[in-house]
């Protein structure tokens, strides 16, 4: 159970990393929804589709190569320096072909050339340093993984305000301030805080001996490439639905249904936590005589805290949508929030039984697995958005998360079988939807909601309470 214990201590500490600058954050969804309109919106989440996209390219899959050799590897320095330099390297050699081409790239992506050129500064600037943060959490060095996450996103906060809300309500004087170009300062914003983060970190560049292995690059190449390729997938999986709106429905239904799907950013946020600590913990626990039990036990707290953030939000939801997206021309899109959240859900149990391909070195399932979600959410998109509008874009996450869930628990139990507990983690999902619809259909009576909270909750702590005690007590 001290290994267990250990586990929750360390994604705790990663969980406030995450939640933190996602509080931070949470402020500007209300920010943005106010001050832009719902097409502006819309420009501002296709940048960041674009940005998670080429993201994923830059990095091919390096970070999580550098986690499972960096766990088994003798020569940990040699690890470290070597994904390090391909990273910097690479992301060099994006920049000059991206400016040499710039104009024509900008035209290809459809995107506003000053945006792009914002874009491809984030972009490398992100990139850079994916390794050092890496490295922090592989070393065990979560707070200072913390400290400099919050900093990023205090550094976005402030400039957003600043350039949103400050200028424009007190008259500041600020050099070729575009009123009409709201957007283009969210951008400017998020470029500062990739700077200020490149300058904390450094230090790692400079002071860390460059060593370059041809034999360990290869590894990580080969390990990391077919990660690449579903790390592209779950991109398609997250935004084709924001890339194909614009056109079928237009900018402000796309808007819209951008700004809900913000309300399912604290489901969101817990499965970021959840990888932050997982990762390295699974990796590095891998050799130990009851790692198998141990991966069971997370899954099972994993599925039950994820089912009471389920049953918390739909219980609340009139109170969130409020809190969260201001202007009421956006709720039109609010009956997509439920469908979302389950399906968020379902990925992160994904990625909770995604530990089998990635301990077994068979990150070629992983790829495979990720390109059919990708093939469900294009096809269901593209066939039903016309026929059925927005919502069709939600249930087609759902499906697609669902059934790669599924195939992953099958493909798992074969390769490398794990003793979850399926009678315990099924009976609490399924008690978490049950409660979920009947708290959509009270007419947000926060009386009955709260009752079906607590009756969840209560329920968890009568069936669990001798393991509850035990982690309690060590």
């Amino acid at each position: 159970m001290s290994t267990l214990k250990k586990f929750f201590k360390d994604t705790i500490i990663y969980g406030l990393a995450t939640v933190l600058p996602r509080l931070m954050n949470f402020v500007l969804v209300p920010l943005h929804t106010s001050t832009l309109e719902t097409s502006s919106y819309s420009d501002n989440t296709t940048f960041y589709v674009y940005a998670a996209f080429f993201n994923v390219l830059l990095t091919y899959g390096m970070e999580t190569a550098f986690f499972r050799f960096f766990s088994k590897s003798e020569e940990k320095q040699k690890v470290f320096s070597t994904a390090m330099i391909s990273l910097t390297v690479t992301a060099v050699l994006f920049l000059s072909v991206v400016l040499i081409f710039n104009q024509q790239l900008a035209e290809l992506v459809n995107l506003n050339q000053n945006y792009f050129n914002l874009l491809i500064g984030i972009l490398v600037l992100d990139t850079i340093v994916a390794i050092p943060f890496a490295y922090l959490r592989a070393t065990g060095r979560p707070i200072k993984f913390a400290a400099i996450k919050i900093v990023n996103i205090l550094t976005v906060v402030v400039l957003n305000f600043f350039f949103l809300w400050a200028i424009p309500k007190y008259s500041i004087g600020f050099p070729n301030y575009d009123s009409n170009d709201l957007v283009k300062y969210i951008f400017i914003a998020n470029l500062v805080a990739s700077g200020v983060t490149f300058l904390l970190l450094s230090p790692y560049f400079l002071k860390t001996k460059l060593q370059f292995s041809k034999t360990i690059f290869k590894q990580l190449l080969n390990y990391g490439l077919p990660i690449m390729v579903a790390g592209l997938a779950y991109v398609i999986n997250e935004n084709f639905d924001k890339w194909l709106l614009p056109d079928v429905l237009g900018k402000d239904i796309n808007g819209a249904y951008s700004g809900c799907y913000k309300i399912a950013v604290f489901m969101t946020i817990f499965i970021q936590a959840f990888r932050l600590g997982a990762e390295p913990f699974f990796f590095n626990h891998s050799k130990e005589k009851n790692a198998k039990e141990t991966y069971a036990r997370i899954m099972k707290y994993f599925v039950i805290f994820g089912s009471a953030m389920l049953i918390f939000i739909i219980a609340y939801l009139d109170i969130f949508k409020v809190l969260i997206v201001r202007d009421e021309s956006y709720w039109i899109a609010i009956d997509i929030v439920p469908i979302v959240l389950l399906a968020n859900l379902c990925l992160g149990i994904y990625f909770n039984l995604a530990i089998w391909y990635k301990l077994t070195d068979k990150t070629l399932f992983g790829m495979y697995l990720s390109l059919v979600g990708a093939a469900i959410t294009i096809v269901f998109n593209v066939v039903m958005i016309e026929k059925i509008g927005f919502i069709a874009a939600a249930w087609a996450t759902l499906l697609a998360y669902g059934i790669m869930m599924i195939a992953s628990y099958v493909l798992g139990q074969k390769f490398y079988p794990v003793p979850y507990s399926l009678k315990s983690i099924l009976g609490y999902l399924l008690f978490a939807i049950i409660l979920s619809v009947i708290a959509l259909n009270t007419n947000a009576n926060y009386y009955i909601n709260t009752m079906l909270v607590l009756v969840f909750l209560g329920l968890v702590v009568f069936i669990e309470k001798n393991e509850i005690k035990q982690l309690l007590k060590k």
